[in-house]
């Protein structure tokens, strides 16, 4: 399904259509926002985050987390790297994915100074008076 490289919107659209899963005995989802922070200011920077690791399946030779149905036929369970999608997934499209266990909290409202070029979370006091914090997910 995909090669050595990837491009992040292909995974998170393969994710829409049901042809990546989180296997039953993967964990939900546990980062915090401090993690979550971090991962953005890594892809930012430019910094190596890791790869995916998959397995090509057929869809109905498994059991998945979530209220998602695999698509039929070949589905890919998400086996590492599946903290950094869901992270992803969820602040690129504002919501938790299909397979989604966990706190969506802790990537909900995640800004990014333009000046300063820094992430932090919404913190009325801080971030409301000032124009140059943008909303991620709007901005994505």
């Amino acid at each position: 399904m995909w090669g050595l490289a990837v491009k992040v919107s292909t995974v998170l659209d393969s994710i829409d259509g049901g042809r990546v899963a989180l296997p039953e005995f993967q964990r939900g989802y546990v980062w915090n926002r401090e993690q979550v922070r971090g991962l953005f200011e890594s892809l930012y920077r430019r910094h190596p985050v890791g790869g995916l690791l998959v397995w090509v399946t057929e869809s109905r030779s498994a059991a998945y987390r979530g209220d998602g149905h695999p698509a039929a036929g070949v589905v890919n369970p998400l086996l590492d790297g599946q903290q950094r999608m869901t992270t992803l997934y969820g602040v690129a499209r504002g919501a938790p994915p299909p397979f989604f266990d966990g706190n969506a909290q802790a990537f909900s409202n995640l800004m990014f100074h333009l000046e300063d070029e820094v992430f932090a979370f919404y913190q009325p006091v801080k971030i409301r008076d000032d124009p140059l914090w943008v909303d991620v997910t709007g901005l994505m």
